[in-house]
């Protein structure tokens, strides 16, 4: 990816991942808006990082998505990069004997894979216009890897990785470049809902400060699926022999 010279669109951009990449982009030079659905977290990065912009999207309602991306193009013709990283995530027991909260499980659906699919159809023919552009999903090292404690996100980011593939194929011959970012357990706000989570076996999360310069790394590689850290070691293990042992030691 040509990391300078571009305008950039990253929903979730106001908090965690999504902020880091956000500023990193900024700090190069580029044109950077940064979506959500918490105002005040939009202002206040806007606000720590001026000439960027902000627009409000829910990603989990369609009209709020087409009317985003036609306020956007409208005000960025040269919008060319758009990044999906806005993302949910949930503790859900099937095996307890309560009910399993069927609003988080509509959430993380909605947000993870209607919002990437939402996302890329309002802004595919705009980006199919430009001579070089991309898009970014961000995925998870638990797309090839579950922990099983969050049953429904890691299945909705294997959904993005599995999309993303089609993507890439169906899209080959045109200006648009598709890229899957999976990272690791990352250190974000995520964390603070789930208070007892300090490790998965021996699976440590890495700070955000470390994340963003080695996913920046990966990006500016011509590379289609990137996997930072230790998603490339879940990745790996997805698909080898010691899978079943891997699996129970990220959940015992």
């Amino acid at each position: 990816m040509k990391l300078q010279a571009n305008t950039i669109f990253i929903t979730g951009g106001g908090s965690g991942i999504g902020r880091g990449l956000a500023e990193a982009f900024h700090k190069l030079g580029n044109k950077v808006v940064i979506g959500g659905r918490r105002r005040e977290i939009l202002d206040r990065t806007v606000a720590a990082n001026p000439g960027m912009d902000a627009i409000f999207i829910d990603t989990t309602k369609q009209e709020s998505i087409r009317a985003a991306a036609s306020d956007l193009i409208h005000k960025y013709p040269d919008l060319n990069v758009v990044v999906n990283n806005a993302g949910v995530q949930r503790v859900l027991d099937f095996a307890a004997d309560a009910p399993v909260d069927q609003a988080a499980i509509a959430e993380e659906i909605d947000t993870n894979i209607y919002g990437v699919l939402r996302v890329v159809s309002a802004f595919l023919p705009h980006l199919k216009s430009k001579p070089a552009a991309m898009i970014v999903n961000i995925s998870s090292g638990l797309a090839y890897m579950p922990i099983a404690r969050f049953p429904v996100y890691c299945a909705t980011k294997a959904f993005v990785h599995s999309f993303t593939m089609s993507l890439r194929r169906q899209l080959k011959n045109t200006s648009v470049r598709v890229v899957e970012l999976a990272p690791p357990w990352v250190t974000t706000d995520l964390d603070a809902r789930h208070a007892d989570r300090t490790s998965h076996g021996d699976l440590k999360p890495m700070p955000l400060a470390d994340f963003i310069p080695a996913a920046m790394e990966e990006l500016s590689s011509d590379a289609g699926e990137l996997h930072v850290a230790g998603a490339k070691f879940l990745h790996d293990s997805g698909i080898a022999e010691q899978a079943p042992a891997v699996f129970a030691q990220l959940n015992r």
